[in-house]
């Protein structure tokens, strides 16, 4: 491999003209790409049939674009994703704020500097990493961050005038030059520094405060927001969004096995001790997820993030190694019990409405885990015969599942209801395997006729006959709500 240019008179040799606007560098990219067959912006999962196709069509169309979507939904790292469509290396002046093009310098600095050195100018090499920059739309941002302003400073020390070009203080923007500017949360941003992206998204330039001078610079624009946040937190201003080319909303998985596969490839679950994780976990973890979007309960205009499911399958797979340390268990496999005391890494991933804030965010998330269980558990066993199992806890038993006990000791108790072993097959469990995983299967099995309240259960997880009782009235139900929520408090 050739050694990079050092000088502009090295690179003369190698190319004769500017390269391409970083709009078209990116279109060009991305067709290379699209005709070898590769996988476009790697690690983003479920938006392959629809956020990445728009998403395609904009950067083909060189569009500025903004991503709108609620939390959690990768819209941040969608737009990191796009710096994979830039060239590895690009020449720039060495030494320079704003990466200018040996051939097509902007900045003072750089023009004296070729006009003085010539083909000596020293050339350095960008990566795609140095030419992404972002920045977190926050109120307190000013137009110097985003733009620039005159530095009093530099002025002094270099014995200029203020008027001078070489005073200049560059913003985050003009740092972008040559590459993408992200600007997430774009709502948060004041209506008057909104106004100052006006000219570089149409005309292409800015202007710096103080300074007669338009900056042409060669950049990409991509904002991201969430859309119910506008009236609460400020709104893009009419004009602005006028200016952007493309506007993709972005979504939730819009399946269990597309979150299943996000929270696989995003969870941390591969620890010092060995760990098998069953399906049904995964699924019945992802399923709370999906459960609290559409729970009236639940302010769905916050939305419920993706990191609710990631942060609750490490948090139930720590208290499964936790409780393995305790008894001497091994492999370690988290149970529906683990997800359920995986609780603290769940209640503050959702904004409750008014019936929401009566139950509790605990009793809230406590209801979501047994739906999701209960819709897991129609998958696998929705058809079964489990009539030996139900009618063992009718004619008087019970069992109490204890957190000290050794997977050993639960096997034991386990194997004397009527039937239940023989349904563990249908989780991928069988008796060859640990019994640390025959007891989470046998238990997922109980919860699951708890959840369809064909059995009951006590917080303290003895399971027993299912209570019988008639359904409450609308009042007699917000009383009990507030009931529980004095209790709660």
């Amino acid at each position: 491999m050739a050694t990079p240019a050092r000088t502009l008179g090295e690179l003369k040799r190698v190319q004769s003209a500017p390269g391409d606007g970083v709009r078209e560098e990116m279109r060009r990219n991305l067709l290379v790409k699209m005709r070898a067959g590769e996988t476009l912006f790697p690690g983003i999962l479920g938006y392959q049939d629809t956020v990445v196709p728009r998403v395609v069509n904009a950067v083909l169309s060189r569009h500025h674009m903004i991503l709108l979507g609620l939390r959690g939904q990768a819209k941040s790292r969608l737009l990191r994703a796009l710096t994979t469509l830039l060239d590895r290396l690009v020449p720039a002046v060495a030494g320079c704020e704003i990466h200018d093009d040996p051939f097509r310098p902007l900045c003072r600095r750089c023009r004296d500097l070729i006009a003085e050195r010539g083909d000596e100018t020293p050339v350095a090499w960008i990566t795609p990493h140095d030419r992404y920059v972002e920045k977190l739309a926050t109120p307190d941002v000013t137009i110097a961050d985003i733009i620039g302003d005159v530095d009093p400073i530099r002025a002094a020390r270099g014995g200029h005038d203020l008027s001078s070009e070489l005073t200049m203080h560059y913003g985050l923007l003009p740092r972008a030059h040559r590459g993408i500017f992200a600007l997430n949360e774009l709502p948060d941003l004041a209506g008057r520094i909104q106004v100052s992206l006006f000219n570089i998204l149409q005309e292409g330039d800015v202007q710096i405060k103080g300074y007669p001078i338009r900056l042409p610079l060669d950049v990409c624009m991509v904002f991201t927001a969430n859309p119910e946040d506008y009236t609460a937190r400020g709104k893009i201003i009419t004009p602005l969004k006028d200016r952007i080319g493309s506007e993709i909303r972005t979504h939730y998985p819009g399946t269990i096995e597309q979150g299943v596969a996000i929270t696989q490839q995003e969870a941390w679950t591969a620890r010092g001790a060995e760990v098998r994780l069953p399906r049904f976990v995964r699924e019945v973890v992802e399923g709370v997820a999906f459960a609290a979007r559409r729970d009236k309960k639940i302010d769905r205009r916050s939305g419920v993030s993706q990191r609710l499911p990631i942060s609750t399958l490490e948090n139930a797979i720590s208290n499964a190694e936790r409780r393995s340390l305790q008894v001497g268990d091994s492999p370690v496999v988290p149970r529906v019990s683990d997800v359920y005391a995986a609780l603290p890494s769940l209640t503050g991933k959702f904004e409750l409405e008014y019936e929401g804030e009566l139950m509790g965010a605990e009793n809230v998330g406590r209801e979501l885990i047994r739906e999701a269980v209960g819709e897991v558990f129609a998958v696998y066993l929705g058809a079964a015969d489990l009539k030996t199992v139900v009618s063992f806890f009718e004619t008087g038993g019970s069992l109490r599942l204890r957190e000290e006990a050794t997977s050993q000791e639960l096997l034991a108790q386990l194997q004397r209801i009527p039937g239940l072993m023989q349904h563990i097959v249908a989780l991928g469990a069988s008796a060859a395997d640990p019994v640390s995983v025959q007891v989470a299967a046998a238990e997922f099995v109980l919860e699951g006729l708890w959840s369809q309240k064909k059995i009951g259960r006590s917080d303290e997880r003895v399971f027993t006959a299912p209570e019988r009782r008639s359904e409450d009235s609308d009042l007699e139900r917000i009383e009990r709500l507030r009931r529980m929520k004095k209790q709660v408090n």
